[in-house]
């Protein structure tokens, strides 16, 4: 068994063996915690954005 770089519990090697180096219920929270949105950008092709400042300045209409 290997243990969780999170929480420290035991997780199955299999697990270890994909690469992951967490357990389900932490691996999991990690997870959650990306947000993204893709949005369309003007006269150009589609963006992904994680970061909320970074949408507010694509409409400027919407700010302040």
């Amino acid at each position: 068994m290997a243990n969780c770089i999170e929480c420290g519990h035991a997780y199955s090697t299999r697990r270890e063996a994909l690469g992951y180096r967490t357990c389900l219920d932490c691996g999991e929270i990690q997870a959650r915690a990306v947000t993204f949105t893709v949005a369309p950008i003007n006269k150009s092709n589609y963006m992904l954005i994680s970061n909320s400042a970074e949408l507010a300045q694509l409409n400027p209409k919407r700010t302040g």
